[in-house]
């Protein structure tokens, strides 16, 4: 079954960001190549399913952050080679012979320019053979190395050793070729044995992945998480935090099928939703089998995640937010009831109407959520009496606030979770202490007469 989740979640999660901002593909993306690149970007939209694919990733991974393993090839080289591969018209197909000036004239048969192009691809492409093979033989392939038994790697040094790569290997790069030679390994690679070669360079862009990952898990002291089975149902992490944030405050947090609906209260700006999004974003890079900004994580593979965050108007269909909620709530409805295990993250439920409506239909999709015991969620919400009622109701909400100290008038925040719920709103104090009130008051009165 494939992961899914939406537009709105990698929005609210900031997966991919807008013009102007950082995001946290931007994290990882420091490929040596541009095919490197567009590979990284293909696993951010398509996390994995599978705890045992999620864990051969992050294990690949972790043995290269373990070894400090450099990505050996010049970026130029594929600069040369992929254009080369590109240009599949078999009428620039080299000759054994010189072509005359008649026939350069009278045919597409490569001209000098292509003949560069041609002889400059051949060279890039065997000393990528060359350096792969390297790498294989004293990188990948030695002993304690989770790629030894990795079936792709085995198939790619098994390519090594026939034609034409072995032909390659023969060869020195900064050496000068007969037109006949230049001729057969132009037969061989463009065009005989292309998408052998393409196979092989996918593989290396794959491994400049997985290096830049390696690295960034050095750099930022990011952990790699376990995938456990999904029938498991629980996710247990232990000093996460937000990667984007500086001094970000960390959070312990286990969910399990007795507690799989967190209930989370706290005043404005006491940091509920960066503590949702740093849980969500941890969640996604973990389905990756990506690093994350934790000190130990644990989790059970499940099959999608949905976030409901930065909710906007819809206003192109006429959608208030409070109908923008109810869509949103009906679209993850539909989601649970064909037997999917997801993550569902509600900030602020129901914050679009009035506050009576709010109580009843916070108990109400809570109460449906609490039965979905093979999914996890969180909900945000500031009406507090709804969960007084949930406690009595059901036995497996989990209920967790963030606090607020008051020194004086000031609203001071730990940004740490506890348990149990709060009442604290100061909104009136932070209003009192901008002095807007004052403000309103300066001035004279307008009479409407």
């Amino acid at each position: 079954m494939l992961f899914t989740t939406d537009k709105q979640t990698q929005e609210d999660l900031n997966i991919y960001g807008k013009q102007g901002t950082d995001s946290i593909l931007s994290l990882f993306n420091r490929t040596s190549t541009l095919n490197g690149a567009r590979i990284l970007e293909e696993m951010f939209n398509y996390p994995l399913s599978d705890a045992e694919a999620i864990n051969k990733r992050s294990g690949a991974i972790s043995y290269l952050k373990a070894i400090q393993a450099v990505f050996p090839f010049s970026s130029e080289l594929f600069d040369q080679a992929e254009p080369y591969l590109a240009n599949t018209d078999e009428r620039t197909k080299l000759s054994a012979e010189r072509p005359s000036l008649e026939k350069k004239l009278t045919s597409l048969v490569a001209n000098d320019a292509d003949y560069k192009l041609i002889v400059n691809g051949i060279s890039a492409l065997i000393e990528i053979a060359s350096v792969l093979n390297g790498l294989l033989n004293n990188t990948l392939l030695r002993e304690g190395s989770p790629f030894k038994n990795d079936p792709e790697t085995l198939n790619i040094s098994g390519l090594l050793k026939a034609e034409p790569i072995s032909l390659l290997l023969q060869e020195n790069s900064k050496s000068r070729f007969s037109r006949e030679k230049q001729a057969n390994f132009d037969m061989l690679l463009r065009f005989r044995h292309r998408e052998t070669i393409q196979r092989v360079l996918k593989y290396i862009y794959q491994f400049d992945v997985y290096i830049t990952v390696a690295k960034v898990a050095t750099e930022r002291n990011f952990i790699f998480p376990k995938a456990l089975p999904r029938e498991q149902h629980t996710i247990g992490v232990d000093s996460f935090y937000h990667p984007q944030l500086k001094n970000a405050v960390p959070n312990t947090l286990v969910i399990t099928p007795d507690s799989n609906v967190v209930f989370l209260t706290g005043a404005n700006m006491a940091g509920k939703s960066t503590f949702m999004k740093s849980l969500g974003i941890a969640m996604y890079l973990a389905h990756m089998g990506f690093p994350v900004a934790a000190k130990k994580m644990e989790f059970s593979v499940l099959d999608g995640i949905y976030t409901t965050i930065n909710l906007p108007d819809n206003l192109g269909i006429g959608a208030s937010h409070f109908y923008a909620e109810v869509l949103r709530i009906k679209k993850m409805a539909k989601e649970l009831s064909t037997g999917k295990n997801i993550f569902v993250i509600f900030d602020e439920l129901f914050r679009g109407t009035n506050v009576k409506d709010a109580y009843e239909a916070t108990i109400a999709v809570t109460t449906g959520f609490a039965k979905k015991r093979n999914s996890m969620f969180i909900i945000s919400t500031h009406i507090i009496e709804a969960g007084e009622v949930l406690k009595e109701r059901c036995a497996n909400i989990s209920f967790k606030y963030l606090p607020t100290r008051m020194n004086g008038t000031n609203p001071v925040y730990t940004y740490t979770l506890e348990t149990g719920i709060t009442d604290d709103r100061h909104g009136m104090i932070i209003i009192n202490n901008e002095g807007i009130l004052e403000l309103l008051k300066k001035g004279k009165e307008v009479s409407s007469i």
